[in-house]
């Protein structure tokens, strides 16, 4: 009870500071946080096919179909950008997960299109995920705490969290 009041504390300052900034919007473009996950500058650009039961995983993860044959990612043998797409109510979020040896290292909300939630792009929310890896059943091994009004956004970037494990998972090291 202490966190919530704690994070809903959080929230109220970020909202009468966020003005303008605190609505939809593209807060960051893929390059930049490719540049903030490889300082020394990102690998290329690589394409893990998500099919058979990598799809089946991520679909019943998703709770939806997968739209997608195949998806990049950026890796450069310990650590794997992912840039994602999940709806929150209506609109995609996009968001960035680095997942480095298997445990989420970042994730930051890179463009938000709707009215509501935008609350989830703040380090208040995002930083509960840091460190976070999939235990059974592919739950994180946390619990996340939400945001009241923004239950359908915190629920997409959990989602996308888990997604982006599973993903790095199955990629194929080199050597």
């Amino acid at each position: 009870m202490t966190r919530v009041l704690i994070l809903s504390s959080w929230l109220a300052a970020a909202v009468a500071f966020a003005g303008s900034s605190g609505e939809a919007g593209r807060y960051m473009e893929t390059g930049e946080y490719l540049e903030s996950a490889f300082p020394a500058g990102p690998p290329a650009v690589s394409t893990l096919w998500v099919a058979g039961e990598l799809r089946e995983k991520v679909e019943e993860i998703l709770g939806h179909r997968f739209s997608k044959l195949r998806t990049r990612y950026w890796f450069d043998g310990a650590t794997s950008v992912w840039v994602l797409d999940e709806i929150g109510k209506e609109m995609p979020i996009t968001i960035g997960i680095t997942v480095r040896h298997g445990y989420i290292n970042n994730i930051q909300v890179l463009e938000f299109r709707e009215s509501r939630g935008w609350e989830v792009r703040y380090p208040f929310f995002t930083d509960q995920f840091r460190e976070a890896r999939l235990a059974t059943h592919n739950e994180l091994d946390r619990e996340i705490d939400g945001i009241t009004g923004a239950t359908l956004s915190v629920n997409a970037v959990t989602r996308i969290a888990k997604v982006a494990l599973i993903l790095h998972d199955n990629i194929d090291a080199p050597g």
